[in-house]
């Protein structure tokens, strides 16, 4: 399953679509960042060769994530009703989502309901 975090405007997350980040935002964002690229799909291999996809078209890629270079697949952010959402980042994905966050007037916040501050605090907060 995994856990989600999200770039979101609402206090709490599932409340994203009164206080939405629109699509147009967002793409508006991912074309403007040098380090991001819109895919509009995903794809995974699994273990037994079957191919999972999915497709949307916020779907994009942060192409600067050192875990892809390290052969660890793709940070993939994917815009859904009104926020990002990352499934299970690292700390690395976490402070580029506090960026891109600050940009869109926006905060970062897990499944839980906890906050990532800033891109200097990446720990929840107490």
């Amino acid at each position: 399953m995994g856990y989600d975090v999200h770039i979101t405007r609402a206090t709490e997350w599932t409340d994203s679509e009164a206080t939405p980040i629109t699509l147009d935002e967002w793409l508006a964002y991912v074309a403007s960042d040098p380090e991001m690229r819109l895919d509009g799909f995903a794809e995974a291999r699994m273990p037994k060769g079957e191919v999972i996809r999915i497709e949307g078209k916020g779907l994009s890629v942060w192409t600067a994530w050192p875990g892809e270079r390290r052969g660890e697949g793709y940070a993939w952010m994917e815009y859904r009703r009104g926020r990002i959402v990352v499934k299970n980042p690292d700390p690395a994905i976490l402070k580029k989502m506090c960026s891109i966050a600050e940009q869109l007037g926006a905060q970062v916040q897990g499944d839980d309901g906890e906050t990532y501050p800033d891109a200097t605090d990446l720990s929840p907060p107490p």
